[in-house]
């Protein structure tokens, strides 16, 4: 990146799903309209929520029998990628112009850069992490019979100890980049593939069994655990770090958040988003 940007930092809170990614949505409009700067967000769930990729069929991924049992919300987000229970976790989201200075046009390169500031926070939580490229290596997709995304490698992984320990996934519209993405602080991989649909209870067993192989929550790697205000404080010095930007705090704007309200009713709350395949 060109160092030296000044970018806007919020920190919306605890939101439901259709509110998250109603945001999210929102400042890529006001972005692409010109009436919002360069933006990094971090955010949390309530009620906890599964989310699905754009391009995943709800029914037949989804049990929403056990859904609704336990309480969790649904959401279908605006990016590819697979299925997310958003829980113990600290969520980012980074909006920009796709011709902002010092961003890759390509997809791929562009991961790796916004991918360098999760590299950073992970770093300065005292954790080894890696960055390791797939370019070039996507046979080594995760299994089919998972819908789970921890499951399904990205082209630039961020792994401790061998375990992926962030799943992002990106979207471009408007000319802007869109990418948001799960940060494990813990992990409850029961509930995870409890909610989940699987050819057999057999398959549903290997996958959960391989999931633990190649996942990781910070908290299991950390001697002490980290807060949720610790990890955005450390993720925020990281996205400024790894960017070469100054974050300035901020809070959306009228425009941006009359967005959100009518999207998050009109979509992302709706039965005709969320079902749509």
């Amino acid at each position: 990146m060109a160092t030296g940007q000044q970018w806007r930092l919020l920190r919306t809170g605890k939101r439901s799903g259709a509110e998250n990614m109603a945001i999210d949505e929102a400042i890529l409009i006001a972005g692409g309209e010109g009436k919002a700067p360069p933006t990094i967000r971090f955010y949390g769930w309530d009620p906890p929520t599964l989310s699905i990729g754009y391009f995943q069929r709800a029914a037949r991924e989804v049990d929403f029998a056990r859904l609704k049992d336990r309480g969790l919300g649904f959401v279908r987000r605006p990016t590819g990628g697979r299925a997310v229970l958003h829980d113990q976790e600290l969520t980012y989201s980074v909006i920009v112009a796709e011709d902002v200075p010092g961003m890759p046009s390509s997809v791929i390169q562009s991961y790796r850069v916004i991918s360098t500031g999760l590299l950073e926070g992970f770093r300065l939580l005292g954790l080894a992490a890696e960055m390791v490229s797939l370019e070039g290596k996507a046979a080594q997709s995760g299994s089919p019979d998972s819908a789970a995304c921890f499951d399904s490698p990205s082209w630039y992984e961020l792994v401790v100890e061998g375990r992926k320990v962030a799943g992002s996934a990106q979207t471009r519209q408007r000319g802007m980049i869109l990418q948001h993405g799960s940060i494990l602080l813990d992990l409850d991989v029961d509930l995870l593939f409890d909610v989940l649909r699987f050819p057999s209870e057999r398959v549903k067993e290997r996958m959960k069994r391989t999931f633990l192989d190649k996942a990781a929550a910070i908290n299991q790697l950390r001697r002490s655990p980290v807060t949720p205000e610790e990890a955005e404080e450390a993720f925020a010095e990281g996205f400024a770090r790894g960017l070469g930007v100054r974050l300035v705090e901020g809070e959306l704007t009228p425009y941006e958040q009359k967005l959100a309200e009518e999207l998050a009713e009109n979509r992302y709350a709706s039965d005709e988003w969320n079902m749509r395949r």
